[in-house]
């Protein structure tokens, strides 16, 4: 069964979604079998098993290129039969292209043959409930006046302080009036806690975010504890980023393409948008959720050394659950970079571009 369904397969890869509920950007492995687009999450550098939405193909309108969106010349909008807009973001123009078309040749032949007789499927974090700005939301859970009380809580004889409960969060968001059922105000939360503004506290909330399903990533429940981000405890205050020389982003550009890479501090794997340049030689990474403009990190290729990690075991200096096709370069300054491509040949065509420009 496995077998068929992997035939069956036309075409996969990693593409940027707009959510529909908060319209954020996100990375997403992208599936596209012949009557429908399926769509996974990247999870500490693995693929997780659950499927987080479904867009069925047939009747569906493509409309390639899209460019509404300012700053993202790259996305192909995709409507499907019941009006309800999908907007993806591919790499680079020739990869938007040939999903489009790939896309559009499913659609054609769906008009003779007929499609699946299936309720669409979404990830209730990006189902159409309205268009919510998270960032608003923050700032009204933030009020010192009308805001979430934060409070000492204890959890297994451990005691933690300025947090709140799952429950006390769900409570607030449905008497502000942010969310008209509780289930809502999970989904809402649920997006919270994905996007980085809120973060798990405590064994209960942590365990339920490591095994979550589609719709359990937040609970509304009086036991399991949340707090803001760490990084949110300063809002307001800018982080200083050294300017980037124009001249390294005045190169050609050889090779584009989505690439998960190892956080230094963290360890955490995170899906960027890789750019290779030339004369001079650079690499540099963006946050695909963001833009292409401003790169999240990058570094000379001068004297930089890169080999490829073996998929057998967890090599040293990697964490997470990754699924292997590793790769790793070292810089002049001796800054190791721990990258991960979605197949084999992404990552032998991407050693061998970088080895070029070494």
């Amino acid at each position: 069964m496995a077998t068929d369904k992997k035939k069956s397969i036309l075409r996969e890869g990693f593409l940027v979604k707009r959510g529909h509920l908060v319209h954020n950007w996100k990375a997403r492995w992208f599936v596209l079998m012949p009557d429908k687009l399926l769509y996974y999450k990247y999870e500490g550098g693995r693929r997780d098993s659950c499927q987080r939405g479904k867009i069925l193909l047939k009747d569906c309108e493509i409309t390639c290129p899209f460019l509404e969106h300012e700053n993202r010349p790259l996305v192909f909008k995709l409507q499907t039969k019941n009006g309800v807009d999908h907007f993806l973001e591919a790499c680079s123009r020739e990869e938007r292209d040939d999903w489009a078309a790939d896309i559009t040749a499913a659609v054609v032949k769906l008009q003779t043959t007929g499609g699946e007789k299936v309720t669409n499927q979404e990830d209730p974090s990006e189902s159409q409930l309205n268009n919510i700005n998270l960032s608003k939301v923050l700032d009204s859970m933030y009020d010192v006046h009308s805001g979430i009380k934060m409070s000492n809580h204890v959890e297994q004889g451990n005691t933690y302080s300025n947090c709140f409960s799952g429950s006390a969060v769900v409570d607030w968001l449905v008497f502000m009036q942010l969310a008209l059922t509780r289930v809502e105000a999970m989904t809402l939360a649920s997006a919270l806690l994905e996007e980085g503004f809120l973060r798990t506290v405590g064994l209960k909330s942590v365990e339920a975010l490591r095994t979550a399903g589609l719709s359990e990533q937040f609970m509304d429940d009086s036991t399991a504890l949340y707090s803001f981000s760490d990084s949110l405890k300063k809002r307001g205050s800018v982080k200083a980023e050294a300017s980037l020389s124009a001249v390294e982003l005045s190169g050609k550009v050889i090779k584009r393409g989505y690439l998960l890479k190892q956080g230094h501090r963290r360890k955490n794997w995170k899906v960027r948008l890789f750019v290779l340049r030339s004369e001079p030689a650079f690499l540099h990474y963006f946050d695909p959720t963001k833009d292409d403009i401003s790169p999240a990190g990058g570094f000379s290729l001068r004297g930089c050394l890169i080999s490829s990690l073996n998929d057998n075991g967890v090599p040293s200096g990697v964490k997470g659950n990754i699924q292997g096709n590793l790769f790793k370069i070292i810089t002049q300054s001796d800054t190791r970079y721990f990258i991960q491509a979605p197949t084999h040949q992404d990552k032998m065509d991407w050693i061998d571009a970088i080895r070029e420009q070494t």
